[in-house]
């Protein structure tokens, strides 16, 4: 079993689930952008990445109309979005138990740095976390490779198989892999099983429980 010295969280989709505040927000959002006939399915595949790398790929707006529709977006969830939250069962139990094994926690996340940190004191899991890095205002470090680059350099910490990356989108996997690091998919939130699975994470995790094994000393 794994001997993980350093972990890093994503936090949609894999330590809470955002997805009604998300989804009202963007929602808010392609309403005053005057986007319309889009599927819940193109929603879903919205919860996860980049808010600019969401509205400019699966909504077709260019660089101007993406950069108001993140205003738009971050309008209401500054006001609403952020707490139609709830943490996924067992989180804290383990985030505890991590904690109190010596485990080193941070969060790295493409949501906006101020939300995730008021994310994290409302539901009180911030007193297990080391440093939480999130996405800038502008957006130009929002790509969660860069995310995770800036948090281990923050830390001074050095790539290693003991240091993993925790998330449940493709951009996890792939921001974990770029850096050094090891990687755990987790199957519960807002990714896609088998794209997750094609790139090829070191571990697995179906539920928190199985995330808790693979994680623990």
């Amino acid at each position: 079993m794994s001997q993980f010295s350093h972990i890093l969280f994503d936090l949609d989709g894999t330590l809470t689930d955002n997805t009604q505040g998300i989804k009202n927000s963007l929602k808010y959002a392609l309403n005053k952008m005057h986007v319309d006939g889009y599927s819940e399915a193109i929603m879903d595949q919205f919860i996860g990445p980049p808010l600019q790398w969401g509205f400019s790929n699966l909504f077709g707006l260019n660089e101007r109309n993406t950069k108001l529709a993140v205003e738009y977006f971050r309008e209401y969830y500054g006001e609403n979005g952020w707490h139609q939250n709830e943490p996924y069962d067992g989180i804290f139990e383990m985030l505890a138990e991590l904690d109190a094994q010596g485990k080193k926690m941070y969060i790295a996340t493409s949501k906006l740095e101020k939300y995730a940190l008021q994310i994290m004191k409302h539901f009180e899991m911030d007193k297990y976390i080391i440093r939480l890095k999130g996405a800038d205002y502008g957006g130009k470090k929002a790509t969660k490779s860069q995310i995770i680059t800036d948090l281990l350099e923050m830390q001074q910490l050095t790539p290693s198989e003991q240091i993993v990356m925790i998330g449940d989108t493709v951009f996890d996997i792939q921001g974990g892999k770029e850096n050094g690091l090891s990687t755990v998919a987790v199957n519960y939130g807002f990714g896609n099983e088998e794209e997750l699975r094609n790139e090829n994470p070191d571990y697995f995790a179906d539920d928190v429980d199985e995330l808790y094994e693979i994680l623990s000393a």
